[in-house]
């Protein structure tokens, strides 16, 4: 009887010690997750209408740009109405591209700041981000405008004032 006890005292400890491994080594700084695929856990979001004061492509064209971000960072169009993932690990922003008539979505996972172009009017974002993270938008003089963390809820933002994002 007391052998059994013991060698379970002893499968106690050790998986207690690997738990305790696990933890020190997936613990880490506070930032976003290593982006997954789309076809990974996430969360199904809808393109909202476009906004109401987006004109057509062609009686913008010449003064239109297409959004981006610096540095570069995965993105989408998507039509209005259509739906898209938003993978865990990432912080969604959707952008209006004058140029195509359709929301840019960009999937800020890696953490950075990035610096935003041509990102103008009505626009949403949805933290999907792990590890208890604070984001930030910053505007022209690097003043912070709005800070979150992520709760799971879809949010609009007005962009035009935003000059960069930083996601951790």
């Amino acid at each position: 009887m007391h052998g059994v006890r013991g060698r379970r005292s002893i499968l106690g400890l050790i998986g207690a010690l690997a738990l305790m491994l696990a933890a020190v080594f997936t613990a880490g700084p506070a930032q976003a997750s290593v982006a997954s695929d789309d076809g990974a856990a996430g969360r199904v979001l809808t393109a909202p209408p476009a906004p109401q004061d987006a004109q057509s492509a062609s009686t913008r064209s010449a003064a239109a740009n297409s959004p981006s971000v610096s540095p570069s960072a995965r993105s989408i169009h998507m039509a209005p109405g259509t739906t898209f993932n938003c993978p865990s690990g990432n912080l969604c922003t959707e952008v209006w591209d004058p140029t195509t008539g359709s929301w840019e979505i960009f999937f800020l996972y890696t953490c950075n700041r990035y610096y935003t172009s041509y990102w103008n009017g009505a626009g949403y974002y949805y933290d999907f981000q792990t590890g208890g993270v604070t984001s930030y938008f910053y505007g022209q003089s690097g003043n912070v405008l709005h800070s979150f963390r992520p709760d799971s809820a879809l949010h609009s933002y007005t962009w035009t004032p935003v000059w960069s994002v930083r996601n951790c």
